[in-house]
């Protein structure tokens, strides 16, 4: 069984509050000297895919939209079982938006060739948008299982087994599909061996450009349009409630939490 794993690489969503700065012109997050990291969803889906590659004998690809610098990210995921990267890397990618980068990797897939299935986190650890599985699974004409915790695969079928408020539930799927997939005790993702590293650092990573998976990129055709990204501004402010007794300061604080319309 062959899965792609599409992975994104983000800002460590760990550094001190502090330190999170915004660009108000491009906005977005400014880098500065933090950390890459590959968004947490991201490991679980690739933590599934590598589970079920163990089971099935099967391969592992993992695909990034980024620069240069995801390079790391995808040596990391080959250190955690991928048997494949490839990083989708050019100029006319940098200002594209979800629809945009659906159809980027949409062009990547259909270059790779044969896959079973196509796992997304659920949504990435910085926008947090969570479209870009639907949008896949819509671009590519495929299934989408949305919130998927691990999968059990046979010749041409996939059960699959999501969280729900009691416990899980298994759904049935054809080959090839688009899955989503969310945290769970069952694919917490695993520790890169030392050899493991040193084998993945070691690994050339193919970089394909628009050209290459035959596509052409235009940001006036972008679908989102950002209006402003900023850090709210947190605002602490303290009343106090008249009255002679507690029941009428009781009923006074009613009455103002109805006017604030909290109550």
């Amino acid at each position: 069984m062959h899965i792609v794993v599409c992975l994104k690489q983000i800002i460590d969503p760990e550094i001190a509050p502090g330190e999170f700065q915004i660009d108000p012109v491009r906005k977005e997050q400014i880098r500065g000297k933090h950390a890459l990291v590959i968004s947490t969803f991201d490991e679980n889906a690739l933590e599934v895919a590598v589970q079920v590659k163990e089971k099935t004998d099967g391969k592992v690809t993992a695909l990034t939209i980024a620069g240069e610098e995801a390079v790391e990210a995808l040596h990391t995921a080959l250190a955690l079982g991928a048997d494949e990267a490839i990083l989708l890397s050019d100029p006319a990618f940098s200002d594209a938006d979800s629809f945009a980068k659906t159809r980027i990797l949409a062009a990547a897939l259909q270059k790779l060739g044969q896959f079973d299935a196509v796992l997304c986190g659920r949504q990435a650890g910085d926008v947090e948008l969570g479209v870009t599985g639907p949008f896949l699974a819509e671009e590519l004409g495929l299934p989408c299982i949305a919130l998927v915790a691990n999968i059990e695969s046979d010749s041409d079928r996939a059960h699959l087994r999501r969280p729900v408020e009691n416990g899980y539930e298994i759904l049935e799927a054809p080959l090839p599909f688009v899955a989503t997939v969310t945290n769970d005790e069952s694919n917490v993702p695993r520790l890169p061996t030392v050899r493991a590293i040193r084998k993945a650092v070691r690994t050339p990573v193919p970089v394909w450009t628009a050209e290459e998976i035959g596509i052409d990129v235009e940001p006036e055709a972008a679908k989102i349009e950002l209006q402003e990204l900023f850090v709210p501004k947190r605002e602490v402010r303290c009343e106090f409630v008249e009255g002679e007794s507690g029941q009428e300061k009781g009923e006074n604080l009613a009455l103002r939490l109805r006017e604030l319309t909290l109550i």
